[in-house]
């Protein structure tokens, strides 16, 4: 085993190791730069300043090859294909995480990863001057890959390697990451202004390589994952008793012992997809129109809801766990009840759509402070290091399937007459459920150990019998604290 991790904890944290601030930043600006400036994807801004360009480019495209334009509908599927696709590459991504982890290292898998992301970038670059549309679909895809790598192994990567004191912070942090990315697709994605405007939209596409290659460039000066040095170079008697064989999926779903953990990561990752966040989007521009402002000023006004989310996720990094995801799934569900009636109710008032926009952006403000970044931090304390990876493959196959669904649908939901805005009402009961689900069965993990946490949930796993958290043969030094 190496000298360096001699006398550390079961997964080798040392404390006096570099923070992972750096690298938690450009892997969640990749990814994020990847979904919310290449295209309109689900949580990026709207898709009305974005999704402009590439349709017309559709259009012109189809138009000098047969000689016709496209019909609508053609034109809406592909357009929806094309930002779910996004979602079938994060899905065959995700799936592999788990064998690449073990097998290569998450350091290596992140290094080959930015690579595939800036060879992504490349060919969505040049999908203008090659007049094709197809190159823009297999860009997007080949970024759903790379963003369904990063996101699993980011996550653990970040947490394995911070030391001890901070790694509650240094998984909080992702949150924070997560809506700065978004708020920069935002921004350079002006469309009368920075790269949005109709002869830089390639570029904006090809951005999303920039922070893969600084990544690409940085990464080789932070540490190798401690549990993949310890478990594949190191000493395998240390690695025996220090219990650290990692499951497989199968070996997960089939263990007793973490049913109610796997429970509880399949209700968080469905709230995030089901939450209304998405369809929030789709209607901030038709809310502002409404209110009287003209394109270019609306444009300029969706950055207040990109804004207001990075501040409240500065908020979130400063507060705690179980009682924000609770909380905040039963604020946004009263938030989508008062903003379908102020929807309804915005042709009657003058006033009304200034309404609709104040709770859209309290909703996304809620959003980033409460659930969304307490969601990350709680799936990562919930397990144990030898149970992460393959219950990442399982959050994130969920999550990427949510992505592909509904990038799919709902556009068709948008246009359709009977549905619209009352669509809210749907994802208003999913966030009043779950949030009865995590007040009934989620323990808090705030200022907890893994041992204190497992123990919460053997409870539920086996009822009335007492099953100790921790075996025997297992160090103290295991039961690392999750405090901020």
């Amino acid at each position: 085993m190496s000298k360096g991790f001699e006398g550390k904890n079961c997964t080798g944290h040392q404390p006096d190791r570099k923070a992972p601030g750096t690298a938690s930043s450009f892997s969640q600006w990749e990814l994020h730069r990847a979904a919310a400036a290449a295209l309109p994807h689900r949580k990026g801004a709207p898709g009305n300043q974005r999704g402009f360009h590439v349709k017309a480019f559709i259009n012109e495209t189809w138009l000098e090859r047969y000689g016709h334009p496209i019909q609508q509908d053609n034109l809406l599927f592909l357009w929806s294909f094309t930002v779910s696709i996004f979602g079938i590459g994060g899905l065959l991504g995700s799936s592999g995480s788990r064998y690449l982890t073990v097998k290569f290292g998450k350091k290596k898998c992140l290094l080959c990863n930015n690579v595939l992301m800036i060879v992504a970038a490349s060919i969505m670059g040049c999908s203008k001057i090659s007049q094709s549309f197809e190159m823009i679909l297999i860009g997007r895809f080949m970024c759903g890959v790379s963003a369904g790598l990063c996101v699993p192994l980011h996550h653990q990567y970040v947490g394995e390697i911070s030391p001890r004191k901070l790694r509650g912070f240094a998984n909080s942090t992702s949150s924070f990451f997560w809506t700065l990315g978004k708020a920069i697709g935002q921004i350079s994605g002006q469309r009368y202004h920075l790269l949005g405007s109709q002869a830089l939209w390639p570029l904006l596409m090809a951005s999303c390589g920039l922070p893969a290659l600084v990544q690409l460039l940085a990464l080789p000066f932070f540490p190798e994952s401690p549990p993949y040095l310890l478990m594949q170079k190191g000493d395998q008697e240390a690695s025996t008793m220090k219990n650290t064989k990692i499951l497989s999926v199968l070996e997960l779903v089939r263990e007793p012992a973490f049913r109610w953990q796997l429970y509880m990561i399949v209700t968080l990752t469905a709230t995030i997809q089901l939450c209304g966040i998405n369809a929030i989007y789709f209607y901030t521009f038709e809310v502002l129109q409404a209110a009287g402002f003209d394109e270019k000023m609306a444009s300029y006004m969706t950055l207040s809801i990109g804004l207001s989310e990075l501040v409240a996720a500065v908020g979130h990094i400063l507060l705690g766990r179980k009682a924000l995801i609770r909380g905040g799934y039963w604020i946004m569900g009263s938030l989508l009840a008062a903003i379908t009636v102020t929807l309804s109710l915005q042709d009657w008032y003058f006033w009304m759509p200034y309404c609709s926009l104040a709770l859209i952006i309290l909703n996304n403000s809620c959003f980033s402070s409460l659930p969304g970044g307490a969601t990350v931090s709680t799936r990562v304390e919930i397990f144990k290091l030898s149970c992460r990876p393959p219950a990442f493959v399982i959050s994130s196959v969920l999550n990427w399937l949510g992505v592909f669904v509904i990038g799919t649908s709902f556009p068709f939901i948008v246009v359709s007459e009977r549905l619209k805005h009352f669509c809210f009402l749907i994802f208003m009961v999913v966030l009043f459920t779950s949030g009865m689900i995590v007040h009934l069965f989620l323990p808090e993990t705030k200022g907890k150990s893994i041992v204190e946490i497992t123990e919460e949930f053997n409870k539920l796993n086996f009822k009335n019998k007492k099953i100790p958290a921790t075996p025997n043969h297992v160090s103290e030094d295991y039961t690392f604290c999750t405090r901020l």
